[in-house]
């Protein structure tokens, strides 16, 4: 087996070097999500649990028993804040779903363990509350980039039954992992982030969804076709580890790299936003009619 070195790794998983104008983008993001958060109907910073990153924002829409989107924003566990995605939410407010976007703690104040045990409570939140903000509980869909495509594969898995007798088995209604880790043990070798995330073999088994059972729900895998070699092998490893009944699609989207990638899903003609819309179930709708 063909043995790679640190820097090899770093290389492959430091995106922020890899993409030239990622900081450009990163300043894009965080100026178009100012932007929807003073003009679109939105209520900011409600609590689902104790601790202050224990913070949601909600985005309700103007139909009744609209689908409910949660967005797990990335950053390598380490990184970034639901405010520099609000941008996500409009177009698909537009559509008539509900957008939900959590925050959670972040590396290495907390271990990574910590954080999808908050986002548990968060979903848990989201089904208890769905309603109160224009929501259908029972069409919850989990969107996550990144890091945040590692949670939602993760909560796809989760027995809800053992977190509350009042929440259904089957709480989210599918996945889809936009460029997520699927299997942590590469980040071990990664010096840059494993000064912060300081993962353990026992913690890459238990964290890393390539080694969790098969949810009964579907999970769509996308990256894009300019991301590195490694990101690639990991939308493709959640499949073979999983199969092609969880999960039916498994695709790279042509002409984006790690970061424009969510301008795709916020683009209405663009192939991950009309994947997000199939998972939700959004028949054609126009604010119009």
């Amino acid at each position: 087996m063909l043995r790679r070195s640190a820097e090899w790794f770093d290389a492959q998983y430091n995106n922020r070097a890899r993409v030239a104008d990622s900081a450009v983008l990163l300043d894009r993001w965080s100026r178009a999500s100012q932007l929807v958060r003073e003009q679109a109907l939105c209520e900011l910073d409600i609590a689902y649990g104790d601790a202050p990153s224990e913070r949601l924002d909600v985005f309700p829409t103007a139909t009744a028993q609209a689908p409910v989107l949660v967005f797990l924003h990335g950053g390598y566990w380490r990184a970034l804040d639901k405010a520099d995605h609000s941008f996500v939410a409009s177009a698909f407010t537009d559509e008539g779903a509900m957008v939900v976007v959590p925050n959670y703690a972040l590396c290495p104040s907390v271990g990574m363990e910590r954080i999808p045990l908050q986002l548990v409570q968060a979903l848990a939140w989201v089904w208890r509350h769905a309603a109160d903000h224009g929501g259908d509980p029972n069409r919850i869909v989990l969107v996550g980039h990144s890091a945040g495509g590692h949670l939602a594969s993760m909560l796809s898995c989760c027995d809800w039954k053992v977190v509350a007798p009042d929440l259904p088995r089957h709480l989210v209604k599918g996945v889809l992992s936009i460029s997520g880790v699927h299997d942590l043990a590469p980040l071990r070798q990664t010096p840059f982030l494993q000064s912060d995330l300081k993962l353990d073999a026992e913690s890459v088994r238990r964290l890393s969804p390539v080694h969790f059972p098969a949810p009964d729900t579907p999970l769509y895998a996308i990256c894009g076709s300019e991301e590195s070699e490694e990101f690639r092998r990991q939308n493709r490893l959640i499949r073979q580890a999983w199969g092609r009944r969880a999960v039916p699609i498994c695709e790279e989207i042509a002409g984006c790299n790690h970061f424009d990638i969510l301008h795709d899903l916020a683009d209405p003609q663009g192939r991950s936003h009309q994947l997000a819309r199939k998972l939700l179930d959004l028949r054609w709708y126009s604010a119009l009619l």
